[in-house]
């Protein structure tokens, strides 16, 4: 038996009751509560740090882990990195709604694993299960069966379940990190992050690697789970990965070292355990940093969608803290046919609308062409808009956010209507309008103006495709919130990048029509409350 040195915790501890709300009253004279309600004062002037996305209370945080629903709650656990002790524990909060959530101790500390990495968690009716990659060691379970999620108790004697290297030194036909879990008839199957070296050129490909257990302490190796991959990139891999099912379809979120978050949508081969892929998904487009969005944590939800939120990275050192959790998305299905059972629909997630306040209400505005149109009372670097346009003939359209009066900074999100490649599943004809109608749109998110302290790190704009058909019209819900801003495209796309406006005026907004006029059919503007004041 492997033996492992003292790698305990120098974080406090402690245990707590069962019920909730003996928790609460506990929680009121908790040490740790105190301690992350102190350190999140300290940041409350911090002009980068959000109002309405989570942001962890001390240090700075990395990956969302083990995101369910339990007794009521949502719960979400991330990569955290205590003062006392900078290894990974597991950071926890729990929220009613998606939006509003509320600090909770740490849940999960390391030893024997030298750090508490990545992993997921699978609800049954009794418990929760949590299965994470503990680094030195291999995967580990711990399981909480509480109404907070406050005490976790690892299983198999405090050891991993799946080690990280055999017994007799030789190699594994597999790699052991970011383990995912879900339950089919009276297994436990776990996918494990990873790579597959089968190129003559020996260059890496994404791969996961499938484990199957009856008692979550024996897992049986069975082999790789991904049969038609023809969409991930060489070099790209396969770490935290979340596998479950989306409606009459099943999906693979998981994040790519070299090229960021991803999804794989397909069907699952229950007979043979392999998940056939169709299509892919890009969550961001270009590399992870800086800036760019990281990986995901996923889990069922009602109608048989899935919510997913991500953590972002920085380019920029905020001193202190440094990365942030997106809003909650819901994932979907678009449709049924041949098309768009391969497409994802995304939105916000929870009640959003809950942060709304001083509602500005626009409608039937003319924009004239190549004239920037500015919203003189449309203000703020802590707001929601939502957009209906009718984009007609102008060859762009672009609104700006964080924009300084005379456009020293700004940031600008661009849409190219029928500028993307040509879906010949769409295509009827050779004239150039017919190519044009069979051509995905293009949206950017360009934050090349919106800073210009020197310390920020400069990122390529991200540009997404998704499809507008002719009678459809443009739909954008655009929240701004410090230093991230995120944008939800006809419920089928979303774009988003971490910036840092210098100035103080960075707070219009401005819209231009090139070429031709373009009609805002409705336009509504909320600022959001903050989240953490309490």
């Amino acid at each position: 038996m492997q033996i492992y040195p003292d790698r305990e915790s120098k974080v406090p501890k402690y245990s707590y009751p069962s019920i909730f709300s003996d928790q609460i009253k506990a929680l009121e004279k908790d040490e740790i509560i105190k301690r992350l309600n102190a350190s999140r004062n300290i940041y409350k002037d911090d002009p980068f740090r959000p109002n309405f996305h989570y942001v962890n209370p001390e240090n700075t945080l990395n990956d969302p882990n083990g995101l369910c629903f339990w007794k009521g709650y949502w719960h979400l656990f991330y990569q955290a990195y205590p003062p006392e002790d900078t290894r990974q524990h597991w950071g926890h909060a729990y929220s009613k709604d998606l939006v509003h959530w509320e600090d909770l101790p740490y849940a999960i500390y390391p030893n024997p694993e030298e750090a508490c990495f990545s992993g997921a968690t699978y609800v049954e009716d009794n418990k929760v299960i949590a299965i994470y990659h503990g680094t030195k060691v291999g995967n580990m379970i711990a399981i909480s069966n509480d109404d907070l999620l406050l005490n976790w108790e690892k299983i198999n004697d405090n050891r991993p379940v799946i080690d990280i290297q055999s017994e007799d030194g030789s190699k594994l036909p597999y790699r052991v990190f970011d383990p995912c879990i879900w339950k089919k008839d009276n297994y436990y199957y776990s996918l494990s992050g990873g790579t597959l070296p089968h190129l003559s050129s020996g260059r890496r490909r994404r791969a996961n690697f499938l484990f199957k257990s009856e008692d979550l302490i024996n897992w049986e190796y069975l082999h790789p789970f991904i049969e038609g991959d023809n969409f991930t990139k060489i070099g790209d891999d396969g770490a935290c990965p979340y596998f479950w099912p989306l409606e009459d379809r099943y999906i693979l979120y998981f994040f790519s070292h070299m090229s960021g978050g991803q999804a794989l949508l397909g069907d699952y081969d229950k007979d043979r355990d392999k998940f056939i892929v169709t299509s892919h998904h890009e969550f961001n487009f270009g590399a992870a940093h800086p800036g760019g969005v990281h990986a995901p944590s996923a889990t069922p939800s009602k109608n048989g969608k899935n919510i997913v939120i991500f953590n972002m990275n920085h380019s920029k050192n905020t001193y202190g803290w440094d990365q942030l959790m997106t809003l909650p998305r819901e994932i979907g299905i678009a449709g049924k046919d041949a098309i768009n059972r391969d497409v994802l629909t995304i939105k916000p997630a929870g009640e959003i609308e809950s942060l709304r306040k001083n509602h500005i209400s626009l409608k039937n505005i003319e924009i004239l062409p190549n004239q920037e149109k500015v919203f003189e009372k449309i203000r703020g670097n802590s707001i929601e808009i939502k957009l209906d346009l009718q984009v007609s003939d102008a060859s762009m359209f672009e609104i700006r956010v964080l924009r300084s009066e005379n456009s020293e900074e700004f940031t600008r999100i661009s849409f190219y209507k029928n500028r993307g490649f040509r879906d010949w599943d769409k295509y009827d004809g050779w004239d150039l309008k017919k190519r044009l109608e069979a051509s995905y749109s293009i949206i950017s998110l360009d934050t090349s103006y919106s800073s210009q302290d020197k310390e920020v790190i400069s990122r390529p704009p991200e540009v997404a495709p998704f499809y507008l058909s002719e009678k459809e019209n443009l739909k954008l819900t655009i929240f701004v919130d410090k230093s991230v801003v995120e944008v939800f495209i006809n419920e089928r796309q979303c774009i988003a990048s971490r910036l840092y406006p210098t100035r103080k005026d960075s707070v219009g907004v401005s819209v231009i029509s090139q070429g031709s006029s373009s009609k805002i059919l409705s336009l509504d503007a909320y600022e959001m409350e903050n989240i953490y004041k309490k």
